[in-house]
């Protein structure tokens, strides 16, 4: 019954993640005729630096009531997000034309070199409208080309043009309470449901499904608009046309800008509003090249675990059928992993170190599955912005008292039983990895403030990632050490000899082949890797999150073999020093990964400018790949532990 429920599971989550399903992070809005749609903005953002700024760190129209933040979370500040009001807006189903909006002050020095420079630096205005970001449609030799957002403006013959006339185009559907109530799976909730105004919920509305824009450069007279008010009608008709710009940026000179709305009634249903960005180029390849990788590293695995188990199995049976008389006469003869059984359970060489890094990684892992099945069964959907750091946050925080008790218990199982140490080794690890990552991301934190990016982590969001981390973390983490102090130690089967025995010497270095056994693993990842590494730099939406479940499944279980037949290679040549190569031996697919993230950055993140671009990159590829380290790692160790 058991294996049938996970084949079940599997199947949903296959499901799920071919049809983008999700459960949605907010519900639907009702919007009645004529109410007013308010448009926000979003941090300008570009994969030539990948650094966010501000929308209004440039010369935009600002509303008329003052620059807003919108309410955000803390996922939303951790990826650099800035959502704030903006002056565009629209009426619900009323199409308008040449919409005044501003025109800005002459522009001064600066502010003509910042735009130029932001222009060069390939930067995209990004838009939302009812929680659906701008997109736009471009053709490029035959083909339909999505992207999020709106590039700022133009470089053409040394000449800079601004796109300052933007075409929306809002995609509407019926309002219709028979479906919301089926698409969030309730019959009676469905009046809960609030409606947009202050009309009866007899009154016919709309949803928002879609929110499309095109980007015009238009050169307007300033002399028509030097009366005209927010809103007001432009003199004369505007002519936007994609494909052409005439409006250059000069310096002393200001920029009108102006927009026109169209609404369109759509087939779109409100739950499959987002299919439009989750529709990836190279969706066929994908999902063949995960299902390959999966097959292949799945049998190569199965032949790994079969040959492991027949050989141990065969070696075991023939050492318990001999008596004690016939073990006297063979003693000699004995050879391979039955030599070291007196030393193999010998404590290793900075054991704590080892108990608190297998703690961290019991912790990472954790969050890791948790975080993914989560994401996997739709409650952390690209529609809710920043809720997959947020939740991946609280749950390692959560699972700070995995980390402890898993610590703790590991270090009297190498002590064989001694309680003395424990609170330093739960103390420690509930400071080790943490304190990496706060090393690693303040250093860049200090880049991202001296180019004034909103990528930067204010100071007051690490007062509270301070307290979050004292606060609830590290006393968790303790409370977990106090829980493995008191379970029983893991008892060893065998009793350790008092002088280590002489481990002979090698034909090669051992560390070479435990260097080479994260080659498998990466196996596993590679091709999902190169999708995860195009959502976080090349701002591309990931959502099969069905698949990267099975793939990190399947991952744990390769490293566990990997670990579990290197482990037997090195007590075959009499070798008992395994701890530290168990752990490494599946961690070190930490390496490839780095690697492939230096290949990343030369083949396919050619245009990333700039040395503060390129640290960051490196930086962040480098937090990336001790979290791998410590999670694949610890699989290993507990398993040979046990």
């Amino acid at each position: 019954m058991g294996n049938f429920g996970i084949w079940v599971l599997t199947i949903c989550l296959i499901f799920q993640s071919g049809f983008g399903f999700y459960l949605p992070g907010s519900y639907p809005l009702k919007h009645v005729v004529g109410n007013y749609l308010s448009v926000k903005v979003n941090s300008l953002t570009s994969i030539d630096t990948e650094m966010p700024f501000s929308y209004y760190s440039l010369p935009f129209c600002k509303p008329v009531e003052g620059v807003k933040d919108s309410a955000e979370n803390l996922g939303e500040l951790l990826m650099g997000d800035r959502i704030e009001n903006s002056p565009y807006r629209f009426k619900m189903h009323t199409n308008e034309t040449e919409i005044f909006l501003c025109q800005t002050n002459k522009l001064s020095s600066d502010d003509f070199k910042l735009l130029t420079k932001r222009i060069d630096e390939m930067y995209q205005v990004n838009l939302i409208l009812d929680n659906l970001p701008a997109i736009r449609y471009t053709r490029k030799e035959g083909f339909m080309l999505r992207w999020t957002g709106y590039p700022i403006g133009v470089k053409i013959k040394d000449v800079y043009y601004v796109f300052n006339h933007l075409k929306f185009k809002v995609l509407v559907h019926k309002y219709e309470e028979t479906n919301v109530a089926r698409v969030m799976g309730t019959g009676d909730a469905v009046e809960g449901f609030p409606s947009v105004g202050n009309k009866g919920s007899d009154v016919p509305g709309y949803m928002v499904v879609g929110f499309e824009v095109i980007p015009c450069s238009v050169m307007h007279n300033g002399d028509l608009v030097k009366n005209l008010k927010m809103y007001e009608k432009y003199p004369s008709p505007i002519k936007c046309e994609p494909t052409t710009v005439s409006m250059p940026i000069k310096e002393g000179e200001p920029i009108v800008f102006t927009y026109e709305v169209t609404f369109e009634e759509s087939d779109i249903k409100w739950p499959s509003r987002w299919d439009a960005y989750l529709k990836m180029e190279g969706a066929k390849v994908h999902w063949f090249s995960i299902l390959n990788s999966l097959m292949v590293i799945t049998f190569l695995a199965g032949i790994v675990l079969v040959i492991f188990l027949r050989t141990v199995r065969r070696d075991l049976t023939r050492y318990e059928e001999l008596d004690k008389e016939a073990q006297a006469l063979v003693n000699e003869e004995l050879s391979g992993w039955k030599l070291v059984v007196g030393d193999v359970f010998r404590a290793p060489s900075n054991p704590a170190l080892l108990c608190i890094m297998v703690g961290d990684g019991v912790q990472i892992l954790g969050m890791a599955i948790v975080t993914i099945l989560f994401a996997a069964l739709g409650f952390m959907s690209p529609a809710s912005r920043g809720t997959l750091i947020t939740g991946m946050l609280f749950s390692y925080m959560i699972l700070g008292i995995a980390a402890g008790y898993v610590a703790v218990r590991l270090w009297r199982t190498i002590g064989f039983g001694d309680h003395k140490g424990w609170v330093s080794v739960a103390w420690k690890a509930a400071c080790f990895f943490p304190g990496i990552a706060f090393f690693i991301l303040t250093i860049l934190n200090f880049l991202l403030w001296g180019s004034h990016s909103t990528g930067a982590i204010p100071f007051s969001l690490f007062v509270i990632l301070l307290l979050l981390w004292f606060c609830i973390s590290v006393p968790l983490t303790l409370v977990g050490g106090y829980f493995g102090a008191k379970a029983p130690h893991i008892e060893y089967p065998v009793r350790t000899n008092q002088i280590p025995r002489e481990i002979p010497a090698q034909k090669y270095p051992s560390w070479l082949l435990v260097l080479g056994a994260g080659t498998l693993p990466f196996g596993t990842l590679f091709i999902e890797l190169f999708f995860i590494m195009s959502s976080i730099w090349m701002g591309r939406v990931y959502y099969v999150f069905g698949f990267l479940f099975i793939v990190l499944v399947l991952l744990v279980v390769v490293c566990a073999e990997v670990s579990l037949v290197l482990t037997y290679m090195h007590l075959c040549v009499e070798d008992w020093k395994w701890w530290w190569k168990s752990f490494f031996a599946s961690g070190s697919v930490a390496i490839y990964i780095f690697l492939y993230s230096i290949n990343y950055l030369i083949f396919d993140l050619k245009s990333l400018s700039g040395p503060v671009s390129a640290t960051l990159y490196l930086g962040y590829s480098l937090f990336m790949v001790l979290t791998i380290m410590f999670a694949t790692g610890t699989v290993c160790t507990q398993k040979m532990a046990h």
